[in-house]
């Protein structure tokens, strides 16, 4: 059975959602490789919180760089000005909505680009 944001195992329920978004991705992609159930989510849970510890939500005290929605391979990223990659979405829309909460967190600007690389809005929260 599929998974998905708002469907999911209970033993995700106190995972970040950022985290458990990532677990749900994970625990799909291995029930499609033929794992049982609760060994796919005991993977996914484990896999998804190493990811989150590896990707933190917010960037270090004191740094406030800008960050750009870009397209990104299938689908779109948000990254920190200088290049590092902090999110990969499959929609724009979710790119967008990470990036003005990020944004709005630390006091700085979330610029969004169109397909072809040029900037479409801005949003300021210095």
């Amino acid at each position: 059975m599929p998974w998905n944001k708002r469907d999911y195992p209970v033993s995700m329920k106190n995972l970040e959602p950022r985290v458990r978004e990532k677990a749900i991705d994970i625990a799909n992609a291995l029930l499609d490789e033929g794992y049982e159930e609760g060994r796919a989510i005991a993977i996914a849970t484990a896999k998804a919180k190493e990811w989150g510890e590896e990707h933190p939500k917010h960037p270090p005290e004191g740094r406030r760089a800008k960050l750009h929605v870009v397209p990104h391979e299938e689908g779109w990223a948000v990254k920190e000005e200088g290049g590092a990659l902090r999110y990969q979405a499959d929609t724009k829309l979710e790119a967008v909505d990470q990036a003005k909460e990020w944004a709005s967190d630390a006091n700085t600007s979330a610029i969004v680009h169109r397909k072809d690389g040029t900037v479409e809005m801005s949003h300021n929260y210095s």
